[in-house]
């Protein structure tokens, strides 16, 4: 279902998420209060919930939507002002799965096909997440037992990278992460404050003016200071510095100092800012005293870096399926067999604070 005060916004989403075979658009509606009303009748696997709308702003309607329907996957579009970015992560934090940063108007949102890309990813991403229920209208019945017939392609293995009995203490902590990611960052990083000292570096996909959000709600969620990075930053050890939107971020030497380099070289893997070339550069300067944690996330990006961080005697971790929103990410890099631990979210800070605790030197 798609909820947007515009007319013409919604078609323009029904029409782009409807290319797609699929996706199947059952519903549009004006406002929150309509959408809550729907969400108590329709079959519905995904919500785009724009969030300044009359009568009942998305913000209002998201808890009533979730109340209503638990399984429902909800994602925020929305402008990128300062303010709806911090509505935007204050709505993941209250049960939202992801977020789109909106065009401004319908000529910028048909003008590209970038937004038009993401969109159908991350309805594409969420809903192969979705759970089969039962009940609901026939219709719904059937689509459910057909859900159950497809053979689901078995997953890959997981073949755990022994980590070693003796090994460096590791001078930076790496981390990737997307869809889920934020709630994810503010977990990880509670459980780290105070336990480990040094410098941590952050590439989660996300748009402009959403980082310097996310940079604001990690300092104050988890106490650690954390900042959108700056061309020329340096490294400091109990600091995190996020990649910002559409910047890649990459640690150069100079002199005696590590600093972030910001480029808008072209994407990788469909992102900017991506992970596996700050994951790349961070094996390039630290080599095997690097440790990399991918979150969850769709996608894959992150896999090659991980891959040359473990290659370089570095230490990879990974969320696990069941506490991820989306498990591309972290999957794809612990079905390449380069993991020493593969675990729900919350016990990836206990891990990890215990394997900087026996690190040498």
């Amino acid at each position: 279902m798609v909820v947007d005060d515009s007319a013409v916004v919604r078609g323009l989403i029904s029409r782009m998420l409807e290319k797609d075979s699929d996706i199947e658009v059952v519903d549009t509606v004006s406002n929150g209060e309509l959408a809550v009303k729907r969400a108590q009748t329709l079959d519905l696997d995904i919500i785009i919930l724009d969030i300044e709308m009359p009568v009942m702003d998305g913000l209002t309607a998201l808890p009533e939507i979730l109340k209503v329907n638990p399984n429902v996957k909800v994602i925020m579009a929305s402008t990128l002002t300062m303010k709806n970015a911090e509505i935007s992560l204050k709505a993941l934090q209250a049960g939202a799965s992801e977020y789109i940063a909106k065009p401004t108007s319908s000529r910028e949102m048909t003008g590209g096909q970038d937004f038009e890309h993401e969109l159908r990813e991350k309805v594409k991403a969420l809903g192969d997440d979705r759970p089969v229920r039962d009940g609901g209208s026939p219709a719904a019945k059937q689509r459910a037992a057909a859900v159950t017939a497809k053979p689901k392609k078995p997953s890959a293995p997981i073949t755990l990278k022994p980590e070693p009995i003796t090994h460096p203490k590791p001078k930076i902590l790496v981390v990737g992460s997307s869809t889920g990611g934020p709630q994810a960052l503010f977990e990880l990083f509670k459980g780290l404050h105070g336990k480990i000292d040094v410098p941590i570096v952050v590439t989660q996909h996300m748009p402009p003016t959403f980082t310097t959000i996310l940079a604001q709600h990690i300092t104050r969620s988890s106490g650690i200071p954390a900042a959108e990075a700056a061309d020329g930053d340096a490294l400091e050890p109990g600091k995190i510095l996020i990649a910002p939107g559409d910047y890649h971020m990459l640690l150069k030497k100079r002199d005696d100092k590590i600093v972030a380099k910001l480029n808008q070289d072209p994407p990788v893997n469909y992102c900017r800012p991506a992970v596996d070339p700050m994951m790349q550069s961070v094996v390039d300067i630290y080599g095997n005293k690097a440790f990399g944690v991918i979150l969850t996330g769709m996608g894959y990006d992150g896999k090659k870096g991980a891959m040359a961080l473990a290659e370089a005697g570095g230490t990879v971790y990974a969320q696990d399926e069941e506490t991820s929103i989306v498990w591309g990410m972290p999957g794809a890099v612990a079905e390449a067999g380069i993991c020493s631990a593969v675990l729900p979210l919350t016990q990836l800070a206990p891990k990890i604070i215990e394997f900087f605790g026996k690190g040498v030197g």
